[in-house]
């Protein structure tokens, strides 16, 4: 009798480590790759996501720089027009602004202002976005800037898997990427084996993490887990939610989305940032212009309040839960038969 050897499974694995990984397997197999930043070095970073680079690479290739984002983005400038690939990271969302001039006005435009003749292969690492009792300046969600700036590519992932694939594809990309990072979600855990070969996604293409019928919940990165909290409870009310993780703000994967909400006819935009001015009416819009025609009911939007970043205490509030987000999905159903008894 031959006895069954128990399946293997991934160890869980931090989010924050798949991001390690992704860089020190980017350092290693190609030497144009540099880290550069304040404390990468011996630190780590803040959140130690460059834990060890230092000691396996040297500082030359993991370099702790100076307290000046505009300075630190000027460098990497010059240092991607010279041929290398660096990867930078800003502490917090809030401090990246300082260097915002840099890179909207050279980083985003260098390859257009060229002709294409001189590529931009910057990755900017900046974490984002609330839900760790941090205070202003620690726990903006700074994407509307980015994604207004032409030439800008605008990354987020919210599984481990993705963290690992979209910054190793953020890497070899050949135009400035900004990799956002949802720092709650540094700590978040999923079976992943570091050592098994991993699939760059191609960037631009969003996923559907959940099928359903009944409406789309569209998130990306720290939304996404609202959005399948929010579906799996949704269960008890008879709603069958899809779920779509954009991955990606810029290129946006517009093909995905519409599919999904012209299959459901309901869509939900879910996002940390505030509302007005935020990616949300961006998406809105263009479903409400491709979908027009399918939609049972308005687009409806879930998003932070229209105010700076609250106290610690409050951010409870501020962030879009999944309360929020099926209070919003009962609006659909309702503006749904409303419509209905209308046209009749």
């Amino acid at each position: 009798m031959t006895a069954t050897l128990p399946q293997q499974t991934a160890p869980p694995t931090p989010l924050g480590r798949a991001l390690n990984r992704a860089l020190r397997d980017a350092l290693a197999e190609d030497p144009a790759v540099h880290v550069l930043g304040e404390d990468v070095g011996t630190l780590g970073g803040v959140f130690r996501i460059t834990d060890g680079l230092a000691a396996e690479f040297g500082d030359e290739r993991c370099t702790d720089t100076p307290l000046a984002e505009a300075g630190i983005l000027g460098a990497a400038i010059g240092m991607a027009m010279y041929g290398l690939r660096p990867v930078i990271e800003m502490q917090f969302d809030a401090f990246a602004y300082p260097s915002f001039e840099q890179l909207a006005s050279h980083a985003a435009k260098m390859r257009n202002r060229t002709r294409g003749a001189l590529p931009m292969p910057l990755t900017v690492r900046i974490p984002y976005g609330g839900g760790i009792g941090g205070v202003e300046h620690h726990s903006d969600s700074s994407e509307a800037y980015y994604t207004a700036t032409p030439g800008l590519h605008v990354v987020t992932p919210s599984t481990v898997a993705d963290a690992y694939g979209l910054l190793r594809a953020a890497i070899a990309s050949d135009d400035p990427v900004v990799f956002l990072e949802p720092k709650r979600l540094y700590w978040s855990k999923e079976p992943w084996d570091a050592e098994s070969p991993h699939p760059v996604p191609e960037l631009g293409r969003a996923v559907v993490r959940r099928p359903g019928t009944s409406a789309t919940l569209i998130g990306y990165g720290p939304s996404v887990p609202v959005c399948l909290q929010a579906a799996e409870a949704a269960r008890e009310e008879g709603w069958d939610l899809e779920v779509v993780d954009l991955r990606s703000l810029v290129p946006l994967d517009e093909e995905t989305v519409v599919a999904s909400v012209r299959r459901t006819g309901r869509a939900v935009v879910v996002h940390e940032a505030q509302g007005f001015g935020g990616p949300g009416g961006e998406l809105a819009a263009r479903l409400s212009e491709r979908c027009f025609h399918h939609l049972e009911a308005p687009v409806l939007r879930v998003t932070g309040f229209d105010i700076p970043y609250p106290p610690p205490m409050l951010e409870q509030h501020h962030l879009p839960g999944v309360d929020r987000v099926l209070d919003a999905v009962a609006r659909l159903q309702w503006e749904s038969e409303w419509t209905s008894k209308e046209a009749r």
